[in-house]
């Protein structure tokens, strides 16, 4: 009977030591996804040019990059003199631009200038949080 208890005990980690090194081998292939927060508009040219960076550095790697505005200047991302450059390269870059609907509505933001390339979500801030438990490196600004 000890025989079989010590077979079976190399048997069994064995088993997982080749189940770690699948886990590692699938993490490897995994997408690196980003998402920064930020309150003011001028923020966006260096954060678009460390997007552009990763999605060189990081190659196929390169996942999602998400930038969420949010704040008491979330007017700003109505002005096209201030936003037009920055929608261009965002979307040359495959960032994606992201609206606080919360921060919209308490500095009473019409909404309908906002434009039509970027996305506006309930709660800036939860938002982060969702994408953070969903693996995304974050960075507030």
């Amino acid at each position: 009977m000890k025989t079989f208890t010590i077979s079976s005990i190399f048997l069994i980690l064995v088993l997982f030591s080749n189940g770690k090194t699948q886990a590692q081998h699938h993490y490897s292939h995994k997408k690196n996804n980003y998402v920064v927060l930020t309150k003011k508009v001028p923020q966006l040219q260096p954060i678009l040019l460390t997007a552009e960076a990763l999605k060189e550095e990081d190659g196929k790697a390169f996942g999602d990059f998400q930038v969420i505005i949010c704040g008491k200047e979330i007017g700003d991302i109505t002005d096209t003199e201030k936003m037009g450059d920055f929608i261009e390269e965002a979307e040359k870059t495959g960032v994606h631009l992201v609206a606080c609907g919360f921060s919209l509505n308490k500095f009473k933001v019409d909404k309908t200038k906002v434009p039509k390339e970027m996305k506006t979500v309930e709660n800036g801030i939860l938002y982060n949080f969702q994408l953070q438990k969903k693996g995304y490196k974050s960075l507030s600004l």
